[in-house]
């Protein structure tokens, strides 16, 4: 209060109070420009080869793994009825080379070789056979994957990045406003943590800025969320936030690397067998070391004051192995391997009590998995074989039953078994729109309220207006990577993606669900916003699989684009001056639209294929 009121006198009091109505608006504001930025941009459709079909057709491959056959579903469709509706697989390996794989019943032939059952290699001029139906596959150079390349983007001024972050950074300062008035332990401390991470955002957007980069709506979003998490430990412990702002700062800088590391696919792939190991040899030794808290063996004590939760960044691991079998699954055509590993992961989480986590990891099984096979009898298989699983421990640990048992009666409790959510859902409701002013709540004087009810926290402090925008920031992701999913180069960056915002929505509503006791309450935190800072690293390190399926250009530096060839004057952008984007932000006036050369049949060879 001493600093607010130096600094602006006797209305800061005053200034701090109008803020609590000032602040969720904002929050609207920076939520729904990265929304409106995520939607308005379209995507950059790649084109790495062809395949011709008699009578002129052409089929245009726009990924390093395409599926072809007779289904609409298919990357490349085959209008034949002698092909199968999942016929064959090409893949692309990082240096360019084309290997081909049989999937059905059916035979499928490369110069009227037939395909092995461990693949083939394809080259350009080569005839694919498939069925009846012959075609002859054209890889592309990169002059003519250049020449291809057109964008598009909606109607309209864009959204600019620089004042969405301008707005987070007033948003931060209300933050800060708010908690040195409202919270009488908030010191300088708070107010350096504050500092360091409106000048570490600064900082990215501009470097990244300069390089050429455009996309940032997935940083801003942590970003918003990771402010709220930082307000939040300000209320509970304002003492530890040196701490906070170390564990920040690692968790940027592991974000900025695993971006660069996955740009080659080929080193993702070479060190994935590590992954699986450290993964399960991390809960392992959890499970031996941790010391139980409520019955839970998720966190190790490394001294008096300092304790990391192992299961928070074995989700990392888990994403990035799982997402790199790429060949495994297309040459044997089955998930044993990865089930095993799925099952030593999720077995280990039950052994350690921590089965909110175990859930988490159990649903992202089950979308990196069907996403691989496309088989829904696999998935019905597993869920059938989880809801056996859940049986049995029930009936051997009655105190995971007990949970379980409270769902729905927390009223009929309010002193035992019920405490907590009762007091979070009361909290909760006390804040209404606006909240009470960060610092200024009296919920996070209960255990793990910063934590596995950090949800009710957010409500009672910041409103529910900013609760609800950081439940729309996790969705926005998830809508991000799903939609670009159809344009993804590599599957592998659509399953990380597709995986780790699966991950994050499934703890999102166990989280919120569970603190107003809608679905048993789990104990698992919400992403970037929960205190904690293996959760923090971990949440971090994830964004770079949403971050490295952004297709747009210049939209992700963690995805390796091809070589422009120069338009005209200006910029280098590989486009002809006039009506194309130039890197500088701006979009001059065009039809908004792109032709892509498929449906009126544009050859990049002229006519030569």
């Amino acid at each position: 209060m001493e600093l607010v009121t130096a600094i602006f006198g006797e209305a800061g009091p005053m200034l701090a109070r109008t803020s609590r109505y000032i602040l969720p608006l904002v929050a609207l504001l920076i939520v729904a420009r990265c929304i409106s930025s995520m939607l308005r941009e379209r995507y950059e459709p790649e084109t790495w080869a062809y395949l011709y079909l008699p009578g002129n057709v052409m089929v245009p491959l726009r990924h390093w793994e395409c599926i072809l056959g007779r289904a609409r579903s298919v990357d490349g469709q085959v209008n034949d009825p002698s092909v199968e509706r999942l016929h064959a697989c090409l893949i692309r390996d990082v240096s360019g080379a084309w290997t081909v794989y049989n999937l059905g019943r059916g035979e499928t032939y490369v110069n009227g070789t037939r395909v092995p059952p461990g693949g083939c290699p394809i080259a350009d001029a080569d005839v694919l056979t498939m069925g009846n139906a012959a075609s002859r596959f054209v890889d592309l150079t990169e002059e003519e994957r250049s020449s291809l390349l057109q964008y598009r983007h909606a109607p309209g001024r864009r959204v600019r990045p620089g004042v969405t972050l301008l707005l987070l950074t007033v948003f931060q300062l209300l933050l800060l406003l708010q908690q040195l008035t409202f919270n009488p332990d908030a010191g300088t401390g708070v107010a350096i943590a504050f500092g360091v991470v409106a000048a570490v955002q600064w900082v990215y957007f501009i470097v990244l800025r300069a390089s050429g980069q455009t996309g940032f709506e997935p940083e801003l979003l942590a970003l918003f969320l990771s402010s709220v998490g930082m307000s939040v430990a300000a209320s509970k412990t304002p003492d530890d936030m040196i701490k906070y702002i170390i564990l920040f700062l690692a968790a940027v800088s592991l974000y900025v690397f695993l971006c660069l590391w996955i740009r080659d696919l080929k080193r993702v792939k070479s060190v994935r067998m590590y992954a699986f190991v450290a993964a399960v040899a991390m809960l392992a030794a959890t499970r031996l070391l941790a010391t139980p808290r409520n019955g839970a063996y998720s966190w190790i004590e490394l001294g008096s004051h300092l304790t990391i939760q192992p299961s928070e960044l074995v989700k990392v691991l888990y994403i990035y192995a799982g997402a790199a079998t790429l060949d495994r699954l297309f040459v044997d055509r089955n998930l044993i391997f990865y089930i095993g590993f799925s099952a030593a992961c999720v077995g280990l989480l039950a052994l350690m009590g921590d089965f909110g986590t175990a859930l988490v990891f159990f649903v992202t099984f089950l979308v990196i998995s069907f996403m691989r096979s496309g088989s829904f009898a696999t998935a019905f298989l597993a869920v059938g074989s989880a809801v056996l699983a859940v049986m049995v421990v029930l009936s051997l640990k009655p105190e995971t039953l007990s949970r379980f048992a409270v769902w729905g009666h927390v009223w009929e409790d309010i002193y035992d078994k019920g405490f907590q959510q009762v007091r979070a859902m009361s909290a909760a409701a006390s804040g209404g729109l606006f909240g009470q002013g960060a610092g200024n709540g009296w919920l996070v004087d209960i255990y793990a309220a910063e934590t596995d009810m950090v949800f009710a926290v957010v409500s009672e402090e910041m409103g529910l207006i900013t609760a609800l925008c950081c439940v729309a920031s996790i969705l926005a992701m998830a809508g991000f990577a799903v939609r670009n999913a159809s344009a993804g180069r590599s599957s592998y960056f659509v399953i990380a993606g597709a995986a780790t915002v699966s991950m994050m929505l499934v703890q999102v509503i166990l989280n919120v669900l569970g603190t107003m006791d809608i679905l048993p309450f789990t104990g698992v935190t919400f992403p970037f916003v929960s205190v904690g800072g293996s959760s923090l690293l971990g949440c971090w390190m994830m964004l770079a699989f949403v971050k490295g399926c952004d297709t747009r250009k210049s939209g992700s530096f963690a995805v390796v684009r091809p070589e422009r060839f120069s338009g005209g004057a200006g910029v280098d952008d590989g486009m002809p001056d006039g009506d194309w984007y130039d890197g500088d932000g701006d979009y001059p006036e065009d039809d908004g639209w792109y032709d892509d050369g498929y449906d009126e049949g544009y050859d990049p060879r002229g006519g030569r294929g």
